[in-house]
């Protein structure tokens, strides 16, 4: 009774967090050797998650429903503020859902991908000098680090 909610100390329960899949991907955790089916997922704040299955079947349905539902739910990024076009800046990625239907939505993840590919192409082109800034190198590495993850 009161205003606020009992804490967990008076026997309330504890609130877990919901792990939100917008702008995630699921794949198989090929590195990972110590138990089997283990997939991970990676979320759009760049967390990693390790879940296991039971089969290979059922992980990798897990897997494909996963990305099915983190690419419905994902609406295009918005675009870096315009204050910070002079250094790179990581895209806001919005948590609500995309309005379009999963056909429009499928181009749309086409689209970015092909914009991203030529993006990674270009900078990779276009190496920083040796000798350069210590805040360009980071910059560049941060920028490859993004484009390779995306």
């Amino acid at each position: 009774p009161g205003p606020f909610p009992p804490t967990p100390e008076e026997g309330a329960p504890e609130v877990e967090e919901p792990l939100g899949v917008h702008h995630a991907l699921a794949e198989r955790a090929s590195k990972y050797t110590k138990r089997p089916n283990v997939f991970r997922l990676q979320t759009a704040d760049w967390r990693v998650f390790l879940f296991q299955a039971p089969t290979p079947e059922e992980m990798f349905s897990w897997i494909s429903r996963l990305n099915l539902v983190a690419a419905l739910f994902s609406s295009p990024p918005f675009p870096a503020a315009v204050g910070s076009r002079s250094r790179f800046v990581r895209p806001i990625l919005p948590a609500a859902p995309s309005r379009n239907p999963p056909e429009e939505q499928h181009r749309c993840h086409e689209a970015w991908m092909e914009r991203v590919a030529q993006e990674l192409f270009e900078h990779q082109r276009n190496l920083p000098e040796k000798r350069g800034r210590a805040r360009d190198l980071d910059e560049y590495r941060l920028k490859k680090e993004y484009l390779l993850y995306e």
